[in-house]
């Protein structure tokens, strides 16, 4: 899967799992600064990226994910092996 395709993705979710504007979905984002998402809302996006894309991501790995861009980086890198 290529990045274009994990980054619509992952603005699909945010749109659909936490009723994010599409329009202001960066990858530069953060999500609780800029996109107001709390701690709970990240939670959901990264239990919804686990399912959506097949792939595991560790508590320790997810907390150091602030912003969409991190967030497409580590499904990347998940899904490389």
């Amino acid at each position: 899967m290529d990045r274009a395709t994990v980054e619509a993705k992952m603005t699909d979710l945010l749109v659909d799992e936490l009723g994010l504007d599409r329009g202001k979905i960066t990858m530069g984002a953060k999500f609780e600064e800029d996109l107001e998402v709390d701690s709970l809302g990240v939670v959901e996006l990264l239990m919804a990226l686990e399912d959506t894309f097949g792939v595991s991501i560790p508590d320790e790995e997810a907390e150091s994910i602030t912003t969409v861009g991190q967030a497409v980086d580590v499904v990347m890198e998940k899904l490389a092996g």
